[in-house]
């Protein structure tokens, strides 16, 4: 094995070219000067470092994978990091975590966030890819609470989820297969799902409707189905699957049900599943309304190992929905309503977000509104890097993960040299990346 030498130099060798691309995608929007335009409490109108530089210094952080604060002293004196970003003067840690518990005092903040981030999606022309039900296309929207685990910490707001964790509980929505996230609402932990998610809801539909004129279809668990969800909905001409909470019901009933209204087929010796649905009515402000009940009942005698059972083991799920499909094709929909875990899974584990950097609630709210702005800007990169057939991966696929974007668009290594009074970034002639690199940055410039 070849030996090698450690050796400084004053050539600036930048590990993070790719938040070039980032700072396109800034750009855009008009992020920071309505931040710079409102003035924040104890804060004076013009401070040293303004408000869009402590913004687009902390997105900076995030669309490396770093929340925490002290993240931000090794990028002080990093000329990239400040010319990429168009940053005049990068915070340091103290002045990045104060100006955050100042900011989160105010909901101007997050609003700012939530509708910049909305804008952008909608000014790039983002593909917000459809699900079929009987031919006609409907955008998913997807509505889950996602706890995070921060145990053994005594930051404000950590109460015990019903994972079983100390932590807090938000909600998230997603659009699209691709998942953008609509919209985020900071939870205590203890917090059942259930509560503020009407207005959730309404916040949500008004959101989607700014990036789509497609019919939406709203998927959410069994936790939040409850009579005040069903109505906002069907007022706002929603379509919807919602999980339905079994509560008493016993799988015995719903085998009658199934036997009387529904198809059985025998899946194989001993198990027999019977699909079906039944129609229900709902009352919104004097008119009925008709929705339906669809199940699926489970029914073995048999295991798959060819165990005949003394008592027939029972299974049953049942759902609302509006759409006028056959059952399988809703309960296929709802199944398909998982794939927000990995999208919960990518906010907590690739920005580094599931342990918030805050002890105070307030501030982590921010904080997870700063890291929604973070993912959006990724997602944005990672699909366009699928527009054309130019990157390494040969793998088909039909959405880049967070983590694949940052590893091989954002801490992407290069040379920055200032030539001919311009600033150019060289990538090593042999990366693979590089095409795709140069296509990404020029898409968005």
């Amino acid at each position: 094995m070849k030996k090698f030498v450690i050796e400084p130099t004053k050539e600036r060798i930048v590990a993070q070219a790719g938040l070039a691309i980032v700072g396109n995608l800034l750009n855009q929007t008009n992020l920071v000067s309505r931040l710079n335009a409102y003035k924040l409490p104890d804060i004076s109108r013009y401070p040293a470092c303004s408000n869009g530089d402590v913004a687009k210094s902390y997105i900076g952080l995030l669309c490396q994978g770093k929340s925490d604060y002290d993240n931000i002293e090794t990028f002080r004196d990093d000329a990239f990091f400040a010319l990429a970003l168009d940053i005049q003067r990068v915070p340091s840690s103290p002045t990045l975590r104060q100006r955050l518990d100042q900011a989160a005092l105010v909901e101007k903040w997050k609003t700012i966030l939530h509708e910049e981030s909305l804008d952008l999606i909608r000014h790039t022309n983002a593909e917000i890819s459809p699900v079929y039900a009987k031919d006609k296309p409907y955008i998913p929207v997807d509505l889950d609470v996602s706890p995070f685990d921060n145990s053994k910490t005594k930051k404000e707001g950590v109460e015990r989820t019903y994972k079983g964790c100390d932590g807090y509980a938000p909600m998230f929505a997603y659009m699209g297969q691709e998942g953008y996230c609509l919209h985020v609402e900071m939870r205590k932990g203890s917090v059942h799902c259930q509560k503020g998610t009407p207005n959730f809801i309404r916040e949500t539909i008004q959101s989607a409707r700014k990036l789509t004129d497609q019919p939406l279809l709203f998927r959410l668990d069994s936790g939040n189905d409850s009579r005040d969800n069903l109505i906002i909905l069907l007022e706002n001409h929603a379509s919807f699957i919602i999980k339905r909470n079994p509560r008493k019901e016993k799988a015995e009933d719903w085998l009658n049900i199934a036997r009387k209204y529904g198809i059985c087929c025998e899946e194989r010796e001993g198990k027999k599943v019977y699909l079906g649905s039944i129609p229900e009515t709902i009352q919104i402000k004097d008119q009925e309304r008709s929705i339906r009940k669809v199940f699926k009942v489970t029914e073995r005698t048999i295991s798959r190992d060819g165990q005949i059972f003394l008592i027939p083991e029972y299974e049953f799920e049942t759902y609302w929905t509006d759409l006028e499909v056959p059952p399988h094709v809703v309960i296929s929909l709802y199944h398909n309503h998982g794939t927000c875990e990995q999208f919960h899974s990518e906010i907590k584990s690739e920005l580094d977000l599931e342990r918030l950097p805050s002890g105070k609630y307030e501030t982590n709210g921010l904080v997870l509104h700063f890291g929604v702005f973070a993912y959006n800007l990724l997602r944005l990169i990672g699909q366009e890097s699928l527009k054309k057939q130019d990157t390494p991966l040969k793998k088909k696929t039909t959405r880049r993960r967070i983590r694949t974007v940052i590893q091989n668009m954002i801490t992407r290594a290069s040379k920055l040299v200032f030539r001919g009074r311009q600033w150019k970034l060289k990538v090593a002639e042999t990366n693979k990346w590089l095409p795709v690199f140069t296509r990404l940055y020029q898409a968005f410039y």
